[in-house]
């Protein structure tokens, strides 16, 4: 009787600790809760005064999250500095130089490290910015799952095929995001992140300058908004910023959707969104709605986004800078 009671907690033993660790190898709501409670309200309060400063970080800054999770998932393979010159990393890829921001994700880790050393991911740290930029420029607030760990691997060669460039039509960006476990719901939800930010003209100026490759305009852009982008970006100009939802670009609203219905968005990846009855009707439905269902949406599809291929557990490891490997 004793051997079988033994064997019988041994048993119950190991179903526990397999339990538990099903359980805590996956992204959860508060995962920092008691292993760093202020986490959270510390990256809160860095970019707070980030965005004060310097509000146009915060395009790049909500941006930053989905140019890390499309390439080898969200392991903030993306920050990873180059460390020779046969070791080109994601992050000084072309796709990848319009983003700004990486000193304040450095900045925030620093803080974090010092308040809870190697127990915040650098993976994390991108989500919960991502988030605190969507607030700070008074959108909604929502919770993040936390719990990523960071990757060890960035490649250049990897943003190809992943990072779907402004210039792609509706096919490419369905398969891109399909690739991810995104649906199309998702994709011009998502797409909605650029009510705030700005680009570069060199992003868009085709559509003014050479739209058949042999010169001309994009017959689908509004006249009026040719005239006007025109006056700010010339031929080949590289350096001019531009605002990606003129009027409230440095307010998350439903302005992006509304500049879209008119036809008066810069990319064709935008303007492609009208080529297709679902995505056409999400568009002119939140054109002319009140923001919450577009917040409830953007939400939870950034909660699905933030899943793509995370390692967790014992997978990867906890950075203790961001731009370097442990």
């Amino acid at each position: 009787m004793a051997s079988n009671a033994s064997s019988l907690t041994t048993l119950l033993t190991l179903v526990v600790f397999l339990l538990f660790g099903l359980t805590s190898a996956q992204l959860k709501f508060g995962f920092y809760n008691h292993v760093c409670p202020e986490a959270e309200a510390i990256v809160f309060k860095e970019m707070a005064q980030v965005i004060s400063k310097a509000p146009s970080l915060a395009g790049p800054l909500l941006r930053l999250q989905y140019h890390d999770c499309f390439v080898r998932g969200c392991d903030a393979s993306v920050l990873l500095n180059p460390t020779a010159a046969n070791n080109q990393t994601e992050k000084i890829t072309l796709p990848n130089l319009s983003i700004r921001g990486f000193g304040v994700i450095d900045r925030i880790k620093a803080k974090l490290e010092a308040a809870c050393p190697g127990i915040v991911s650098c993976a994390d740290v991108i989500t919960l910015v991502a988030r605190d930029a969507v607030i700070l420029t008074h959108g909604p607030y929502f919770q993040v799952q936390t719990g990523r760990r960071d990757g060890t691997i960035s490649l250049a060669q990897d943003v190809i095929g992943n990072l779907v460039p402004p210039t792609s039509n509706l096919t490419t960006l369905k398969a891109a995001f399909h690739k991810k476990g995104l649906n199309v719901k998702d994709m011009v939800v998502l797409s909605g992140a650029h009510t705030i930010g700005t680009s570069h003209c060199s992003a868009f100026s085709s559509r003014l300058y050479n739209s058949t490759g042999k010169g001309g305009v994009d017959p689908t852009l509004d006249k009026r908004y040719v005239e006007r982008l025109k006056g700010k970006c010339r031929p080949n100009d590289n350096t001019t910023l531009v605002e990606m939802d003129p009027g409230s670009f440095r307010t998350f609203d439903t302005g992006y959707f509304k500049q879209v219905a008119k036809r008066r968005s810069l990319f064709l990846s935008d303007e492609a969104l009208l080529h297709d009855e679902e995505t056409r009707a999400y568009v002119e439905r939140q054109a002319k709605a009140n923001p919450e269902q577009f917040f409830g949406d953007f939400a939870e599809s950034m909660l699905k986004m933030g899943r793509v291929e995370v390692l967790t557990g014992k997978e990867g490891e906890i950075r203790k800078v961001c731009g370097a490997v442990n």
